[in-house]
């Protein structure tokens, strides 16, 4: 019974001069950018900046490992190799962005 109530109500609705689907309209998920090369230019540079915050914590790391070190020989070095390992990290990513820069604006891409 429930289920030839259902199927009648597209009937009804016909019968009735109503349209079935109503008018809806979709907004975009991603804000002004209509074009694929936008899209990737915002993808690389939002993971640019997380990993520029990555290499901000691993400073952080590399330098509280010094300062806890009293002397001891192991975590200095500890403590320096991750200093240089983000500061290498940072060079890196600002070498990237750098390029990646250059190739959307000969691009033209945003």
């Amino acid at each position: 019974m429930h289920f030839l109530f259902r199927l009648s109500l597209p009937i009804i609705g016909l019968l009735a001069g109503r349209p079935l689907v109503a008018a809806t309209s979709l907004t975009n998920p991603l804000g002004s950018v209509t074009n694929p090369d936008q899209v990737i230019a915002n993808v690389i540079s939002t993971f640019l900046g997380i990993v520029g915050g990555i290499a901000l914590i691993i400073f952080v790391y590399g330098g509280f490992l010094m300062l806890i070190s009293s002397g001891n020989p192991e975590k200095v070095k500890k403590g320096r190799d991750a200093l240089m390992w983000a500061t290498l990290g940072l060079v890196v990513i600002f070498g990237s962005y750098g390029l990646a820069e250059l190739i959307f604006q000969t691009l033209g891409v945003g």
